[in-house]
Formats: structure tokens, C-alpha cells, sequence
């Protein structure tokens, strides 16, 4: 079965997870440049078999887009143009960052752990996934 691969995207960095591939624990995966994003993504499913991507949303905690949607839009159209064989979906991703600050001080990391900003993105990545599989299994 192909995995499913969610982004929590940002101005300069972008997190990173992916599901096994029977589509049950989503993990983290890696924290790339924002600039190579779209490469790394051509090149991971050249070796691993992705059904679709799940995106973060930036949305304001009142539910207004936050400033960094206009870039995601920007991200989810290109992919769209050139990979239409891989659907990319939003999901909702507010407070996935206060989710993750929080699963690393429940986790036992320490404060200097907790500040390596590259690893709150690929656990927010995982939070957004995560929440997209448990949406899943509801219906």
C-alpha cells in the first residue's frame, strides 16, 4: 500500500513525515530547505510509493489564512500542475506547533532540544498527519 506524506511548510524550513506503508502510525520524517521542498519530494517518490500529500493550512487561531498561506497555495499549485498523479490536500494546522513544543516537554527533551526549530517542524508534520489518518477512520 503507498504511503501518505504530510508538510508543515514554512518561509525557510519545511517539515516532513510520512505513513508506514499499511497507512496506520504516521512518523517524522526529515526537515528540508523550503527552497529544495518540491525536489525532495520528486526524488522521495521516485524510491518510496506516495498516494497523496496532506499540507498544513496556516490559518489564525479566529480562523483567518495567516500570511504564510499565500505561499502554501502558491507550493500546492505547482505541484498540482506538475505531479497531478499525487492529490495534495489541505488539513488544518493550527496549534500543531504549541502540539509539538508540547509532545517534546512530555517526551522528557530538554530545553535546548526543544529549541531546534528544524525538529518542531517535522513533529508538527507528524501532528498533521496524524490528525489526517485519525479524521480518516471516523467516516
Amino acid at each position: 500500500m503507498p504511503r501518505i506524506l504530510s508538510i508543515d511548510y514554512g518561509k525557510r524550513r519545511t517539515g516532513i513525515a510520512v505513513t508506514d506503508p499499511l497507512q496506520i502510525i504516521a512518523g517524522g520524517l526529515a526537515t528540508v530547505s523550503t527552497s529544495t521542498l518540491y525536489d525532495y519530494l520528486v526524488a522521495y517518490m521516485a524510491k518510496e510509493s506516495v498516494e497523496r500529500i496532506v499540507i498544513g493550512k496556516p490559518m489564525q487561531p479566529n480562523g483567518q489564512p495567516s500570511e504564510n498561506l499565500a505561499r502554501v497555495e502558491q507550493f500546492v499549485n505547482r505541484w498540482r500542475k506538475a505531479q497531478p498523479s499525487v492529490p495534495i490536500e489541505y488539513v488544518d494546522e493550527r496549534f500543531t506547533s504549541v502540539l509539538a513544543h508540547r509532545a517534546m516537554i512530555d517526551g522528557g527533551l530538554k530545553k535546548k532540544d526543544r529549541q531546534d526549530k528544524a525538529l518542531v517542524d517535522e513533529i508538527s508534520a507528524t501532528i498533521i498527519l496524524q490528525s489526517y489518518l485519525e479524521s480518516r477512520r471516523r467516516f
